[in-house]
């Protein structure tokens, strides 16, 4: 997670379940700690979203992690056809 957001400036995560949200937490709690140091100062936007798993409606939580310093758009926060250059990983636990 810390090298994608060194690459990108942000990575955005997707889990389901109570399990693969801890897991995310605690990356971004340690991406964090790697990133300090070279005063990176990450923070985290939670968000819901409605996903299909073997044909049934779940939800889901995103999580947008990002430099506080160097926050980038959103895709919500851009007109058409503009990229957010974000990295997205996404794990999924049913």
């Amino acid at each position: 997670m810390a090298g994608v957001v060194r690459q990108a400036g942000a990575v955005e995560v997707q889990v389901v379940g109570a399990g693969a949200l801890n897991q995310a937490i605690k990356a971004i709690a340690i991406a964090r700690g790697y990133l300090a140091p070279s005063g990176v100062d990450l923070v985290c936007i939670p968000t819901f979203a409605d996903i299909q798993i073997d044909g049934q409606s779940r939800t889901a939580i995103r999580l947008l992690v990002e430099d506080r310093h160097k926050r980038i758009p959103s895709s919500l926060e851009m007109g058409p056809g503009q990229e957010t250059g974000l990295a997205q990983i996404t794990e999924l636990s049913v």
